[in-house]
C-alpha cells in the first residue's frame, strides 16, 4: 500500500471511529488514541489541565506502547484496529 493510500485509508478509518455511536472498551479507546497520536504527531504527549492524573498515566502508558512505530506503521495499525472493532 502506497503512502497516499495509507493516508487516505487512515483518515477514512479515523472518521468512522469518530462518528460511530458504538461504544468501545476503555483499553481499545486508549489504543485508538495512542495510534492516532503516533500517526499524526509522532512521540508527543500533552497534559490537559484538569485531567485526572490516572487518565494521564493511562494515556502515557498507551503512548509508550506504540512509540517504536513509524507514522505509517501507526496508521496501518489504526486501520486494522478500526476494521476489527467497527460493526459494518
Amino acid at each position: 500500500m502506497g503512502d497516499k493510500a495509507i493516508h487516505t485509508k487512515f483518515w477514512d478509518a479515523f472518521k468512522k471511529v469518530s462518528e460511530t455511536d458504538q461504544e468501545f472498551p476503555p483499553d481499545v479507546l486508549l489504543k485508538f488514541y495512542a495510534l492516532y497520536k503516533q500517526a499524526t504527531q509522532e512521540n508527543t504527549f500533552s497534559y490537559q489541565e484538569g485531567e485526572h492524573e490516572l487518565v494521564s498515566a493511562f494515556k502515557m502508558n498507551a503512548l509508550l506502547q506504540v512509540k517504536s512505530l513509524s507514522a505509517d506503521q501507526a496508521k496501518k495499525a489504526y486501520i486494522k484496529l478500526a476494521k476489527k472493532y467497527l460493526k459494518n
